[in-house]
């Protein structure tokens, strides 16, 4: 898959080619950078070229996420989530949220917060924002190309 835009920096970035182990099709876990089918959910149609989406998982099923402490962290089920992966200086969400994510769904967010559409845009639409962990077509695995940034995540 290509990555098509910078919400996931810094881990990758817009025209990485990355592979996805499809063996973990259908399962997610949190921290998992997943690939998955958004129609319906992220995308009107697969006729606009934005099918895949590549997000990490940030709560599953029976997971309580919430934003924010007053140190202005994420929290599932109580407790921080520590976020080394976001760049510098970036503030988990500037939008509120504290919800149940429902069994068979997953809550996903861009690593690069201040630049990506992920569930918490999507908390009014269809779905409440959360991915059924059955359109996860695979784990990300590594980035291939370029080669001066491949290997594995």
């Amino acid at each position: 898959f290509r990555v098509p835009s910078a919400s996931m920096a810094p881990a990758l970035r817009a025209g990485d080619v990355i592979l996805a182990d499809r063996s973990t099709r259908g399962t997610a876990q949190r921290g998992d950078i997943v690939v998955f089918d958004g129609r319906g959910y992220f995308a009107p149609s697969a006729a606009d070229g934005d099918r895949y989406w590549v997000k990490r998982v940030i709560a599953v099923g029976g997971d309580r996420v919430r934003c924010c402490t007053d140190e202005g962290a994420i929290t599932v089920d109580d407790a921080p989530l520590d976020e080394p992966y976001l760049p510098p200086g970036t503030t988990p969400s500037g939008i509120e949220f504290d919800l149940l994510v429902p069994e068979g769904r997953m809550f996903v967010l861009g690593d690069n917060r201040e630049d990506s559409t992920d569930s918490r845009h999507l908390l009014g639409a269809p779905g409440g924002g959360m991915i059924p962990v059955d359109r996860v077509v695979g784990e990300v695995d590594r980035i291939v190309w370029p080669l001066t940034r491949g290997g594995s995540l």
